[in-house]
């Protein structure tokens, strides 16, 4: 990577406190970016103020009835108002646009990025949309490190580190995976893996998940069945051939589904307007989850009548 000198150089301990600094910021940003979640999911489907919300418990019927179908067209609605108003740049999946600014910007991300990310996601999240946390908190957690890092002048180097110490941080904190968190900022954000680098990535890490663990306990973010409950009635081998037959299958669902993602963002496109645009979007997305409620709701009936 080219040497661009944007301020005075900083030693590896003084980078590795400012990274500890930014694990602080992102763990506190990833805990409140969750709550705005569930304050949003609330309101929107069951009309209730409250921030508590837990992904794996299925939400109770929202008393809006089929009117929950538009929960996601308002939802989009001012997305497409944050972004298009305060900060284009947050638009997107979140994971490129913060490589193109490690690759091509000098690690530099407008502090705007930050709140305007986190509201707008958190907005597209509660209301619905079939996203994740964790683009958005990538790009929060760079723009966290961006920010503090155009704040204290240093060689463009030591900013794109910690813009990857923030994007590690910020999966770590809001997924508590530390490990995941530091593998990720290595393989996809570091143009250079040393010690120089890779210390203050895994400092900032470590500190984000002790910040969010502090607040949001030890579970994991999904739960799971132990794998020794799944390979009780399965020899060795045949659990291993399960998971290369599961590999396959993932690898062809992985490839359709990225392939059926750039047709729909081709086609969706084609709509100038971007408002119209998320709104057929979204009720298509609204129309789809109320019809698997209902359809569950049938399945539960017919199974407690038999």
């Amino acid at each position: 990577m080219k040497r661009l000198l944007t301020g005075r150089p900083f030693g590896l301990l003084t980078l590795s406190f400012i990274a500890i600094a930014v694990g602080i910021a992102t763990g506190f940003g990833s805990i409140l970016f969750r709550g705005l979640i569930g304050f949003v999911h609330n309101l929107f489907f069951l009309g209730q103020f409250s921030v508590l919300y837990n992904a794996n418990i299925y939400t109770p019927a929202s008393p809006w009835g089929a009117f929950v179908i538009l929960v996601p067209v308002i939802g989009g609605m001012g997305v497409v108002f944050l972004v298009k108003t305060f900060a284009p740049e947050a638009r997107g999946h979140g994971v490129p646009e913060v490589m193109d600014a490690i690759f091509y910007k000098e690690g530099r991300i407008r502090p705007a990025v930050v709140v305007v990310k986190s509201l707008a996601s958190a907005l597209s999240i509660g209301s619905g949309a079939a996203v994740g946390r964790e683009g958005p908190i990538i790009q929060i957690g760079a723009a966290l490190g961006s920010t503090i890092g155009q704040i204290i002048r240093m060689e463009a180097w030591q900013r794109i580190t910690l813009v990857a110490a923030g994007a590690g941080a910020g999966i770590a904190a809001t997924f508590n995976t530390p490990i995941g968190g530091v593998m990720f900022a290595i393989e996809l954000m570091l143009p250079e893996i040393s010690v120089r680098t890779f210390l203050p990535v895994a400092l900032a890490t470590g500190t984000a998940t002790f910040i969010s663990r502090l607040f949001l306990g030890l579970r994991p973010a999904f739960d799971m069945p132990p794998i020794s409950a799944m390979a009780e009635n399965a020899a060795p081998l045949y659990i291993l051939l399960l998971y290369a037959f599961l590999g396959a299958m993932t690898g062809v669902a992985a490839s359709g589904f990225i392939r059926g993602l750039h047709w729909a963002e081709a086609t969706f496109e084609r709509v100038r307007n971007p408002y119209l645009r998320h709104a057929i979007g979204m009720t298509l997305v609204g129309t789809l989850f109320y019809a698997l409620f209902r359809s569950a709701v049938t399945a539960f009936k017919a199974d407690n009548d038999a």
